[in-house]
């Protein structure tokens, strides 16, 4: 719901539980007002005559004030629009006036030439923000224009949550004091990087369960930055967006306009867990396509194969797995070209005619009629310098004149931002689609930029930004062009996950670590902003060869992957026939559970640092518990789980034990998980009867 002030100055946007309100002063001064539980208008009003401080001549009354600071006039703390044309630098703007269109909110102000809108919309109880540039001016740089600044009020003891990570080790949730000065997390590297996920929150007391969390999302698949400072004056502003510092995103010519990304921001007294629960829905709701749908149980040929790759030797596979219940079945990397290695082969998007003489369709064809969809793998985006596309193109690739070449992986990245580039990427992978019935795409990018360059090109900064928009062009229009098919972000792992890509994709690949108790905390810090409705899971073999070595029971690798959606990634040609029962066993569990899972509310029980951990799906009059134990010390007792979500005056049978259970024993004394030893796992479903 949207709310305007007579005077036209004043605006409240307005969710189910929270208000957010911005003012424009009698001197074009953009002023944040509110964001937090629902209050009226009128209250929005009353705040908008409270007089600003006053300061000494070193500090500013606007600063961690003002809405969307710019460069120029009295400010100090961090601008979110730099601009810079052969006369000036910064910005002085005048208040043009407001539009509203579908609930959303435009805010318009101008300066000598340049239009700037802010656009706000209010979707459940998440705000989203960005800006739209348009120049009518003289050629301008832009070093900065941020998507939003979002303005806390005036607490003690911010606490600061954010994800880092590694390849490998993604997603790890940390939690810090923030102190006095500027904390920025960001990624340089071309994609949202595996280093941080786009995300923060902060609190001051909160729990899982209650207390004030404010949390903030950036949708941008490219580099990056969100800076968390804390001002002299002890208050708070999270200022983001595209770029990942301010050396200039794009030169705007007379005519050209620019739309930053969506920087989404949350209010909740919930707790963590209810601002993820507030995420996942949003994400579901407005972000996820086609989310109402749940994810198949997929095979990916990858650890099972590698390179070494056969049309019979898929075809095994794909017989097995859809014994065991796998509905997806992926043909991984070594399908085309000379790609026999990583060396060679990327780039050429055709079947490799010594491993796929008749093409894809024949494979595609028998999966099938073995009852399940076919996938393929592909990289669009990188080339191998042995290629027959590098041979012919070589002036495709990002690159700087005069400056040696760097190979990672043994591969080039295409420069995107080139419309020959772009067009040809389209024209193969919509040909690829339709030579054979692909239901599912698996799209890789395994490098970072390292020498962006792009010769010839006046403003070569632009490259950073075009690319990722030609990437977003791309998937947009093949998913037009083939609606059928699936789309599945994947970047060595957890290397491009965000709201940007995950609007344009079904699911994502959480992390190339596939061990069952690494992914415990991977999976654990995903989920405190994105859904398990888009969280790829593996089961594979045992020991884990690639990566640890750790040897862990089909039991555990299950239930770890059946948090999210599951897949099946192990060599089902050496799996015995005792594993190939039990896995059938489990996949027809988690078609059951399936439902809950991917669109059920999640509540996290015991997060997992060692000893149990659980999680708790609910939906309706269902529940279903995954628990863990990871080590069992001194024979020491595994304790109850209290459950969350449940109605204390109904009662709940368990299936598993078909014992009965009061809904407000659940909720305060706990289930008991019969979980014993190390590396221990169960599924528990209840019912409310």
């Amino acid at each position: 719901m949207l709310e305007i002030a007579e005077n036209g100055r004043t605006w409240l946007l307005s969710g189910p539980a929270s208000s957010y309100a911005v003012h424009v002063t009698d001197r074009d001064e953009l002023l944040h007002l509110h964001w937090g539980p629902a209050i009226a208008l009128a209250d929005a009003e009353a705040l908008a005559v409270r007089p600003l401080p006053e300061y000494w001549p070193f500090e500013s009354p606007l600063d961690g004030r003002e809405e969307y600071p710019v460069e120029g006039g009295p400010r100090f703390t961090r601008p979110a629009l730099s601009v810079r044309t052969e006369e000036r630098r910064g910005t002085q703007w005048t208040f043009e006036g407001y539009d509203v269109e579908d609930a959303e909110l435009r805010l318009r102000f101008a300066d000598d030439g340049l239009a700037i809108t802010l656009h706000y919309r209010m979707r459940h109880d998440v705000v989203e923000r960005w800006v739209t540039l348009r120049n009518e001016g003289p050629a301008a740089e832009l070093l900065r224009a941020d998507s939003a600044t979002w303005t806390l009020p005036d607490r003690d003891e911010w606490r600061l949550s954010q994800l880092h990570g590694r390849w490998a080790s993604e997603s790890r949730l940390v939690r810090s004091p923030l102190t006095y000065g500027e904390k920025v997390i960001g990624s340089r590297r071309g994609h949202t990087g595996h280093q941080h996920l786009p995300w923060v929150a902060l609190d001051t007391d909160a729990t899982e369960e209650r207390g004030e969390v404010y949390g903030c999302a950036l949708g941008w698949s490219g580099s990056w930055r969100i800076a968390v400072a804390q001002l002299p004056d002890a208050r708070v502003q999270i200022t983001g967006g595209a770029g990942h510092d301010d050396s200039g995103l794009l030169r705007l010519a007379t005519g050209e306009t620019f739309t930053t990304p969506v920087f989404a921001g949350l209010w909740t007294d919930a707790g963590f867990g209810g601002a993820s629960r507030a995420w996942h829905a949003y994400q579901r709701a407005y972000v996820v396509p086609d989310a109402e749908r749940d994810r198949p149980v997929l095979f990916n040929s990858w650890e099972a194969t590698e390179f070494d790759i056969s049309e019979d030797q898929q075809r095994e596979l794909a017989r097995r797995a859809a014994e065991v219940g796998v509905e997806l079945f992926v043909v991984d990397d070594g399908w085309f070209g000379t790609r026999t290695s990583d060396r060679a082969g990327l780039g050429d998007w055709t079947p490799n005619p010594d491993r796929f003489p008749a093409g894809l369709k024949p494979l595609a064809d028998d999966v099938h009629a073995l009852g399940m969809q076919f996938g393929i793998w592909v990289e669009p985006e990188m080339v191998n310098p042995d290629s027959e596309l590098y041979r012919a193109h070589p002036d495709w690739v990002q690159h700087q004149v005069g400056r040696t070449r760097t190979e990672l992986r043994n591969q080039l990245v295409l420069n995107l931002a080139r419309e020959d580039v772009r067009e040809h990427l389209f024209e193969q992978l919509d040909e690829l689609l339709s030579s054979a019935p692909v239901d599912y795409v698996k799209w890789d990018f395994n490098r970072c930029f390292t020498d962006a360059g792009w010769p010839g090109e006046a403003y070569p900064q632009r490259l950073w930004v075009d690319h990722v928009r030609a990437l977003y062009d791309l998937l947009d229009r093949l998913r037009a062009a083939h609606p059928g098919v699936a789309f599945e972000s994947c970047s060595g792992g957890g290397g491009r996950i965000d709201l940007g890509i995950m609007s344009r994709t079904d699911q994502v690949w959480t992390s190339d670590n596939t061990d069952p108790l690494d992914r415990l905390a991977i999976q654990d810090g995903f989920s405190q902003v994105h859904p398990a409705r888009v969280m790829a899971a593996w089961v594979t073999d045992s020991p884990n060869t690639q990566l640890n070595g750790r040897a862990s029971s089909l039991r555990f690798r299950f239930v770890s992957a059946m948090a999210g959606v599951l897949g099946v990634g192990g060599d089902l040609t050496r799996w015995t026939d005792a594993e190939l029962a039990e896995a059938r066993d489990w996949v027809a569990l988690y078609k059951e559970i399936r439902p809950l899972v991917q669109r059920g509310e999640l509540h996290r029980l015991r997060p997992p640092r060692g000893g149990l951990s659980a999680v708790q799906y609910v939906r309706g009059d269902e529940s279903v518990v995954l628990a863990w134990l990871q080590a069992q010390s001194y024979g020491e007792p595994v304790p109850a789980l209290r459950l969350r979500g449940l109605d204390p005056a109904a009662s709940y049978e368990c299936r598993e034990t078909g014992e009965t259970y009061r809904g407000a024993v659940l909720l305060h004394h706990g289930l008991r998980t019969g979980l014993r030893g190390d590396l221990d796992a169960t599924v528990l479903r209840l019912r409310r009867i």
